[in-house]
């Protein structure tokens, strides 16, 4: 089957051809094939047919011409009526000298009696230019049809039989023919569809499991691949038994990679978990050590106080690092967490106002509906969503970039956008950002303390609230979009947010529903 479908700018089209289905083929194949006997076999019985019927009328020609030869009347074309001619036979003869037929008729009506109808010049002529070599042959006279014409030994006389009985014998075989392969075929087509779908059936169900297993989720987590073709369709003995086996087989085999793969990745959960739970203490034990031993009644020296330092602030940098890989361990192991109504709003505000606090040589701004966006979350995690992506902003970007905190509801999600207009995301990083302990510097230096988890921390609980986050980059623009579903969120109805600005001294147009001391403290804090 072909459609015609558009090309190009629309000025040009071309042909594209649709795939059959196998069922299709399969009867499309035995209805050709069965049409193609139906053909061979009618034309063999047509042209069969046709020769025993002619045949049959050329011996009665001749013997109808061997008894003209025995005529002995005085009418020298009583040998065209003779009884058993049939009707339309005509036939003439050479009177006098020559062999120039002179005389000639034909019988018009078959009844005993009947005058002989005469031949025009031209019928004449046709039958004077007839072969007379002792053979029967086929010769058209007009208006009369085909004849089957022999000549007399001495050529003086011939005689032809009408083809008109043979040719209607032979139509009415050819109609019947035409008309009983049609039926059949139609026929072949209904029945042959109704046992090729049966005897598909089996591939169906084949092609049904298959596609059952496609739509599951086997890149991560614990994956129940139970999914098998039934053992009545996995007979090797059969061909899609064969098929519906080695499906099968695969199956047992990736079951068995993913179960391996996820004691592995069980395993090492388990391993980062413990590993962060119990390295929290020495941390903390190195931490207060090092302030103990600053804050004590010797002075230490310049040395001591800058190894002091250091030592604090690997620390400190270490604590955030286990922290966040015991959080990303719990989130792995699918750890609940503290759902209740939390409205986003005083969330973005927070978040903002302390990244303006930590990086006040960025130009930060708040883009808030009129109306509160709630969803159904742990706070204290969505919290750490927005602290993650605007210290990403302000960690990767340079001095005086201006970022962007912006919430609206669409459609039944609460949407948070964080952008800026810094010099963007690498193209070859941007596939990979939100992986664990990706990095956009190649000498994965830690002058800017990343620990390459933030954003992978963002995808995990973003996730853990059924929700998604994306991210576009292009030089001067890059966009963290985090959908959340919404919860009783009132649609503003195309309200505008507000666009405010949030360095010292101005109004930060906190939308309403945000508590005052909230307010305050945006609004006030140096």
């Amino acid at each position: 089957m072909r459609t015609r479908c558009p090309a190009g700018d629309g000025r040009t089209r071309r042909w594209a051809r649709r795939p059959w289905s196998l069922r299709t083929r399969l009867v499309v194949s035995a209805v050709a094939l069965i049409a193609v006997v139906a053909a061979v076999i009618g034309a063999v019985t047509t042209i069969s047919l046709r020769s025993y019927l002619v045949e049959q009328k050329d011996q009665k020609l001749t013997d109808a011409l061997r008894r003209s030869a025995l005529d002995r009347w005085d009418d020298p074309l009583r040998f065209v009526g003779a009884p058993g001619n049939p009707s339309g036979t005509v036939g003439g003869r050479a009177v006098g000298d020559g062999d120039v037929l002179t005389v000639a008729g034909r019988i018009d009506q078959q009844y005993p009696g009947a005058p002989l109808g005469a031949l025009d010049a031209r019928q004449l002529a046709a039958l004077s230019a007839a072969p007379r070599d002792g053979a029967v042959h086929t010769v058209t006279l007009p208006r009369l049809g085909d004849h089957r014409v022999l000549a007399s030994e001495d050529g003086r006389t011939v005689l032809g039989f009408p083809l008109a009985d043979v040719q209607e014998t032979v139509g009415t075989l050819v109609w019947a023919e035409v008309s009983v392969t049609a039926a059949g075929l139609v026929a072949a087509g209904l029945a042959g569809g109704t046992l090729v779908g049966v005897a598909l059936r089996p591939l169906r169900r084949v092609a049904a499991t298959a596609t059952r297993v496609s739509e599951l989720r086997l890149h991560s987590g614990e994956v129940a691949l139970h999914e098998r073709v039934p053992e009545a369709e996995a007979d090797p003995r059969t061909e899609v038994g064969q098929v519906g086996a080695a499906l099968n087989r695969m199956l047992d085999h990736v079951h068995a990679a993913l179960d391996a793969r996820q004691e592995s990745e069980t395993r090492v959960r388990r391993f980062v978990a413990d590993a962060s739970h119990e390295l929290r203490t020495p941390l903390a034990s190195i931490r207060g050590y090092a302030e103990l031993t600053r804050r004590g009644g010797e002075t230490p020296g310049p040395g001591t106080r800058h190894a002091l330092g250091r030592i604090e602030a690997e620390a400190h940098r270490m604590t955030g690092l286990v922290e966040d890989l015991l959080l990303l361990a719990r989130l792995d192991a699918g750890r609940p967490l503290a759902y209740e109504e939390t409205d986003l709003a005083p969330l973005v505000v927070d978040t903002v106002s302390d990244a303006r606090a930590a990086g006040q040589d960025h130009v930060w701004r708040l883009d808030l509906p009129p109306e509160p966006v709630t969803v159904h979350g742990d706070a204290a995690r969505l919290q750490q969503v927005l602290v993650n992506l605007l210290a990403n902003a302000r960690t990767h970007t340079p001095p005086g970039t201006t970022v962007t905190a912006r919430l609206r509801a669409d459609a039944g999600f609460a949407v948070v956008e964080v952008q800026d207009d810094g010099p963007g995301v690498p193209p070859d990083l941007l596939p990979h950002v939100f992986e664990r302990f990706a990095r956009g510097d190649s000498s994965r230096s830690r002058q800017s303390g990343s620990t390459g988890l933030g954003l992978a921390i963002v995808q995990a609980v973003v996730a853990a609230h059924e929700g998604r986050i994306d991210v576009e980059s292009v030089p001067g623009r890059t966009v963290f979009t985090v959908r959340l579903p919404s919860y009783g969120a009132r649609h503003p109805d195309g309200a505008p947010g507000t666009d405010s600005q949030v360095p010292p001294g101005t109004d930060s147009r906190v939308p309403p529903g945000t508590d005052s001391q909230v307010r305050h403290r945006l609004v006030t804090q140096p």
